[in-house]
């Protein structure tokens, strides 16, 4: 696995009322959420970045906005194999 390490202004972490721990998870959702939405990962590779179930990440895409069955028939083919 690799480790990135991401340097972020403490106002961030006191902005968003958010524990360094969870600042990290959330900084991890919103890198796959965007990927996602950019459809460079499938939703079952945004759920791996994520750390988190692909039933719970398709259902967290409506808090950012991101529209969950958004996929062409190709995408929606490969998240059913990838199941």
């Amino acid at each position: 696995m690799h480790q990135i390490t991401l340097e972020l202004p403490e106002e961030t972490a006191l902005a968003l009322k958010l524990t360094p721990e969870k600042l990290g998870e959330e900084m991890r959702l919103a890198a796959a959420v965007k990927l996602y939405e950019l459809r460079k990962l499938s939703s079952g590779a945004a759920a791996t970045l994520a750390g988190i179930p692909k039933v719970v990440f398709l259902s967290k895409l409506a808090e950012y906005g991101v529209n969950t069955f958004d996929l062409t028939e190709a995408e929606l083919m490969e998240d059913l194999e990838l199941a």
